[in-house]
């Protein structure tokens, strides 16, 4: 965890020696440091606050899911004069009292990718309309195993994160089968789903989870995945067991990897996020606030494209360049 970083340091010192500065400070929370979507948010955030003339500081929690990780490291950036929180919310509902602490003391706190629980609970929120993303691979799965009944897994994060909750029921609803909307936390389970698994977006959590699925029913066809990796480690496991010609993997996030692996036929269609395009959104709205006082409220939609190497009637796609060109928002 990158909590004790220089920059953060250095702010603090500065503010003991009541050296009064013009200079926005804007701090930035991801859930992890390794994971590549947030490498990416990190790097769009450092390149608008280069640009706009900002200081950003960066932390994370050690892995998915540590939200204490993320509550010391919102106070050590507020003691550092942070007056701008970008937060990617590991526990949508345990990061409350911090965010209320924050904006106790004055401090703006912008949710990215993924909401807190209420979502009107942050600020703002720039992030993937998920459910939206789930739809566009549902409608995809659907058109492209034509006629075939469905016999689906479906390899998710973990229990009752809004995000992947919204990926799973959007995806359902794509498909037209029975599902929830995306204000439930729930995750809807047709009678053509087979299997369910929790891979918290890892890829080896995700091949343990195939493995598993295959077991209980060797006939899937349709592989869900919450985000790239985890269908790396789903095909990872239909490969070993001569099932990868078979199955329809799709999955959300269109990261650079990710979409190579379309143009390899390991994964049929993914709907592609942008989260270089979220932090310097956020970034920009930051320096906005420390310049006038004036707050953002309320979701921004930060934009989703599917991502296909085949097309299928009906349904609107990219190809595997244009995924290539615009992975994480790279222009």
């Amino acid at each position: 965890m990158n909590i004790f970083a220089p920059t953060l340091v250095a702010s603090a010192l500065t503010l003991a020696a009541g050296v009064a500065t013009a200079q926005p400070v804007i701090g930035l929370i991801t859930k992890t440091e390794s994971n590549p979507f947030f490498v990416k948010m990190k790097e769009g955030a450092e390149a608008e606050a280069k640009k706009l003339g900002a200081k950003l500081l960066s932390a994370s929690g050690k892995t998915d899911g540590d939200n204490a990780g993320q509550v010391t490291a919102m106070e050590n950036m507020i003691a550092a004069g942070a007056k701008t929180i970008l937060l990617t919310p590991s526990d949508a509902k345990a990061i409350l009292p911090a965010v209320k602490r924050a904006q106790a003391q004055g401090v703006m706190v912008i949710a990215l990718d993924s909401p807190t629980e209420p979502a009107g609970a942050v600020d703002g929120l720039f992030a993937t309309d998920n459910y939206k993303a789930g739809v566009l691979i549902g409608q995809y799965a659907r058109a492209a195993l034509g006629g075939k009944a469905p016999v689906i897994a479906m390899l998710d994060l973990f229990p009752g994160h809004p995000v992947g909750a919204q990926r799973h029921n959007g995806f359902l609803q794509g498909y037209g089968l029975k599902s929830l909307d995306a204000k439930s936390n729930d995750l809807a389970r047709p009678a053509e789903v087979v299997c369910m698994a929790d891979s918290f977006g890892d890829a080896a959590k995700g091949q343990t989870g195939m493995e598993n699925c295959l077991q209980k029913n060797p006939g899937i066809n349709v592989v869900y995945t919450i985000n790239e990796p985890a269908a790396a480690g789903a095909y990872k496991a239909l490969k070993a067991a001569g099932k990868d010609r078979d199955v329809l993997i799709v999955s959300v996030d269109g990261g650079c990897a990710g979409i190579k692996d379309v143009g390899a036929g390991v994964i049929a269609a993914t709907s592609q996020q942008y989260p270089l395009r979220m932090a310097a959104m956020g970034v920009a709205a930051g320096v906005e606030y420390a310049k006038t006082g004036k707050k953002v409220s309320g979701y921004t939609d930060t934009g989703v494209t599917l991502i296909a190497a085949r097309p299928v009637a009906g349904v609107d796609s990219k190809d595997v360049k244009t995924g290539m060109d615009l992975c994480w928002g790279n222009k």
